[in-house]
């Protein structure tokens, strides 16, 4: 079994979201200093670990449970989308201003 298109369309949305949001994900990850060694990394962990809730919880509503094989696509599209998240939490407003752009 693969991710349905439906559901691939909702991890992206989710992706994209928090890209645009990855300012205020940055400021939460801060408050873990000194604690935490890199906030972007930390940053990082905290989105992608929302994407992979939103994930397992579109399974969930689905009443479906995600493969082995379901899993590692997800972890695909995270690594594709890795560098696009990174940069964001790096830069976060000129992110947010590039991902304004494209919706205008």
């Amino acid at each position: 079994m693969t991710i349905a298109k439906e559901n691939k369309e909702f991890i992206n949305s989710l992706i994209e979201y928090y890209i645009s949001e990855s300012e205020s994900y940055r400021e939460i990850a801060e408050k873990f200093r000194p604690e935490i060694e890199s906030v972007p990394d930390t940053a990082f962990g905290i989105i992608t670990g929302c994407v992979y809730s939103g994930f397992l919880q579109a399974y969930q509503n689905q009443q479906q449970t995600a493969s082995l094989e379901d899993i590692k696509e997800f972890n695909e599209m995270i690594k594709t989308k890795a560098s696009q998240i990174k940069k964001a939490i790096s830069s976060p407003i000129k992110a947010k201003n590039q991902s304004n752009e494209k919706t205008n």
